[in-house]
Order: C-alpha cells, then sequence, then structure tokens
C-alpha cells in the first residue's frame, strides 16, 4: 500500500516459484495484481505466457535482478549499507513485457524488454508492479536448460491467510526513493541520447570482454571507432560514448553467448566532454537488454538533477494532472497526439512528463526513441521529498528573497548570504556565485538558487 512516505510497500501472496509440470517448466512471479487501465484490479495476473526463448529470457532476467544487489560503488571511509530487498519493476504492454532495476548505488540502470512476438500470451493485460525474484527463484531460472520451456505467469491467484487454525504466507517489497528519482533522472538524460555505434555480436563480444574488471572510482573513459569495433581511450573525442566506470558494463557479460549485437547511445561529444550517461543495448534474439550508466561511478542517477529545469516550470503540476489523462499504458507515447489533445506546447508537455517521471510514471527508450507509460502507484505528494532541491527554492520565493535587479543579474539571499543569479538562454547555462555551483558548474543540475530565479521569471513571463 502507498501512504505518506515515499517507498511503496507491495504485499505479495506467494514467493516466486518455478515449477515442473508435466515436464514443463513454470515460472510465476508474485506481484501485487494487475490492473486495468481505469485502474481497477481485473484479474491476479496481467501476463501469462510461453516465451519463445527460454533460456535468453531466464538469463537475462538474472541479469536484471543481479544489478539490483550489486554495489558498484562503496564511498571511502565507509561500510556499505545493508539494504532491504530491491526487486525488478515489470511493466506489461501490446508491445511486450519490460523488467527494470537499478543497481544498490543507483549508478546503474538495467531493463530487459521481452517483444510480444516473442510470447505465445495465453492472457496479456496492460500492468505494471515490483516483482519479487526471490533466491529460490533465481536458483531455479540459473537451472534451466537449453530448450527447455518456459511459461511467465506475472501475478498470483493463491493467497494465504493466517488465522487461528491457519497462516498466511506474505511478503512486503519496498520499492526504493532512489529508485524513483532514478527513473526520472535516466528517462531525462536518455532524451538526448543518439544511436552512436552498431557493433555485430563478434565485435560486441571482443569489446565486452576487453573491458577492465576493476578501475580507480573517478575513472571514465571514451568508446571511438577502431579498426574492428571499437576501442577505449582516456581522451574524449568527438562522437565518442562515455563509459564511465567502465567495468560496470561488464554486467552484459553473462549474456554475450545470446547477443546477436550491440548498440552505444549517447548524448553529442568532443574534446573537451565532461562525463556524461550512455546507453548500451545487447540485441538478443526476442528482445534486448539495456545497461545506463551515470557520469561517473560515484554519481547515482538519482542525484543528478536533470530533470529539476523542467519541474521548475510554472504550470507544470497542473499540465502533468493533464497529461496523464491521456496516458494509458501507452509503450510509445506520442508527444504530438499529447500535445494536441490537451492543447499545450511541446516544451510544456515535456515538462509534464518529467512530473510523471519523477514519480514512475513514464520512462523513455533509446531504441524506439519514444517515451512509455508505466504507472507506479506513487502517492503524488511524494514529489516534494524526492526533490528536495526544488522545495528550498519555493522556499525562497514565497519567503520573498529573490530580487530580479534591471541588468538582468537576481539576487538570492539565503542563510544571511546574497548570491549573484546571472540568467542565460536557458536555465542549464545560468551561474550563480553560491559554492555548491562552483563545485559542480551545472554537472549536477542548477542549484536551488537558479531554480528560485527561473521560478519568479516564470511567474512574471
Amino acid at each position: 500500500m502507498v501512504g505518506v512516505s515515499t517507498d511503496i510497500d507491495y504485499a505479495y501472496g506467494v514467493l516466486s516459484v518455478l515449477d515442473e509440470v508435466d515436464g514443463v517448466a513454470h515460472l510465476g512471479l508474485a506481484t501485487s495484481g494487475g490492473a486495468t487501465p481505469d485502474g481497477h484490479v481485473a484479474h491476479p495476473y496481467f501476463l501469462t505466457a510461453f516465451v519463445e526463448y527460454p533460456w535468453v529470457v531466464a538469463d537475462a532476467l538474472l541479469m536484471v535482478a543481479r544489478v539490483a544487489r550489486t554495489r558498484f560503488y562503496v564511498p571511502p571511509n565507509s561500510l556499505a549499507a545493508m539494504l532491504r530487498a530491491a526487486d525488478p519493476v515489470v511493466t506489461a504492454t501490446a508491445e511486450g513485457v519490460r523488467f527494470e532495476s537499478f543497481s544498490a548505488c543507483c549508478g546503474v540502470y538495467a531493463r530487459l524488454d521481452v517483444d510480444a512476438d516473442a510470447l505465445d500470451a495465453r492472457h496479456l493485460a496492460p500492468g505494471v508492479t515490483n516483482v519479487d525474484v526471490n533466491p529460490p527463484l533465481r536458483q531455479a531460472l540459473a537451472s534451466l536448460r537449453p530448450g527447455e520451456p518456459l511459461r511467465l505467469d506475472v501475478g498470483s491467484e493463491s493467497l494465504t491467510v493466517t488465522t487461528f487454525d491457519a497462516s498466511v504466507v506474505e511478503e512486503k517489497v519496498t520499492l526504493p526513493k532512489r529508485w524513483l528519482k532514478g527513473f526520472a533522472e535516466t528517462q531525462v538524460l536518455s532524451v538526448g541520447m543518439i544511436l552512436r555505434y552498431s557493433l555485430d555480436k563478434i565485435d560486441a563480444v571482443r569489446f565486452v570482454q576487453a573491458l577492465p574488471k576493476n578501475s580507480p572510482t573517478r575513472s571514465v573513459m571514451w568508446a571511438a571507432p577502431a579498426v574492428r569495433g571499437l576501442r577505449l581511450g582516456t581522451r574524449p573525442t568527438a562522437g565518442a560514448v562515455c563509459v564511465a566506470g567502465p567495468e560496470r558494463l561488464r554486467a552484459l557479460e553473462p549474456l554475450l553467448r545470446h547477443a546477436t549485437g550491440l548498440k552505444a547511445y549517447g548524448p553529442e561529444s568532443d574534446r573537451s566532454s565532461s562525463p556524461m550517461a550512455s546507453a548500451w543495448v545487447l540485441e538478443v534474439p526476442g528482445g534486448r537488454i539495456t545497461v545506463a550508466l551515470s557520469p561517473e561511478k560515484s554519481r547515482g542517477f538519482s542525484g543528478e538533477g536533470a530533470v529539476l529545469p523542467l519541474l521548475a516550470g510554472g504550470d507544470v503540476a497542473e499540465d502533468a494532472d493533464l497529461i496523464s489523462a491521456f496516458l494509458a499504458f501507452d509503450p510509445r507515447i506520442d508527444l504530438v497526439r499529447l500535445a494536441t489533445a490537451s492543447g499545450l506546447p511541446a516544451k510544456r508537455v515535456e515538462g509534464a512528463l518529467a512530473v510523471l517521471a519523477s514519480s514512475g510514471q513514464v520512462g523513455f527508450d533509446v531504441t524506439t526513441g519514444h517515451y512509455f507509460h508505466r504507472p507506479l502507484p506513487v502517492n503524488p505528494d511524494a514529489l516534494a521529498t524526492l526533490h528536495p532541491r526544488l522545495v528550498d527554492a519555493h522556499k525562497l520565493v514565497d519567503a520573498g528573497a529573490v530580487t530580479p535587479a534591471a541588468d538582468g543579474r537576481v539576487t538570492v539571499s539565503s542563510g544571511g548570504v546574497d548570491y549573484t543569479v546571472r540568467p542565460s538562454g536557458s536555465i542549464t547555462d545560468a551561474t550563480c556565485t553560491c559554492p555548491w555551483h562552483a563545485k559542480h558548474r551545472g554537472t549536477r543540475g542548477p542549484c536551488k538558487h537558479i531554480l528560485s530565479a527561473h521560478i519568479v521569471s516564470q511567474g512574471d513571463s
């Protein structure tokens, strides 16, 4: 259930299991229940299907779950905290089924997409939940042999209740708040990525297997064309794709035996580029696996701040409410259609989608170049605690601490100190005299002073 907390608790009727019935492997993924587009639970399952490539799906699902349990970076002078179980989010649409997860450090995003053509679906309805991939299930998936059939049932019809004479089997799993922020950041960062390189199976295997198995915390490398495939260099070049903490990309290694190709996506780059996020898509029969890397190993997606400029728009919350009414588990969200249907300019539609992404409602697929709908049951009030910088900016505005000057500069009084914000054509290009901006120079999104100045300017306009 969802309360005022920004965590999401799911109750499972039973454990996920892999049984053998009449010689057929049967995978049942425990879920909190599927839902129809109008929000009503209509069936305890939203997907019942045999998969065309069971060995591939089993290995890929194991990889997505493994990423969720892995911490690729541990802060210095500290031990990694014991984390609560974080299990993949699964979404079913007319185009297939999608599993998503973040690493424990939130610096790696993993996604498995299984195409509808690779599913022999007996029941397929739109739905989303946080599935339970427990140790017995992982062991069962790992022991699946080539050629053995596999059936997916995302959901469960059984429920055990505890009474005086009986017991209830119920498991609660929490979706971490950092995952919600990570979903928002990866969506915004992915929009700016384009296909840079495409490798065949041989070159893909060679590239991934040649990646270092470990690297210094701030190790950032760049993938550029070589005589065959790609090579890693230590300096950015025009068109190169950033590979920060390159060993993190080795998460794809167990799936190389199934690979048919590898594609690299990234934003524009040149010799002066700073570290940036990248996305790598391993193509396999019946689907694909996406691994996105944060700009640095020590930087999780949840702290990038790329979504803040969009969230600081004037009527962005109201726009998000309007846009959400037009979404119905769309596997590919059409921005032009949304703009036409809502009467909003395209820029405001993008801002509305950013708000929805900040609560896990939409994502972005670099392979199709489209947003997709992922309606997690999140409390709308969670936005305030997810983005404290934005909350602080609004507090400065409400306190009258933002004073525009005739020359275009803005003075923001914060903590007894006056800071000067110099706006530019875009909020991402604005500068501030505060220590936070001096340290990050816009690489972690705008500071609260720039945000407050932008909010005031939006109100004036």
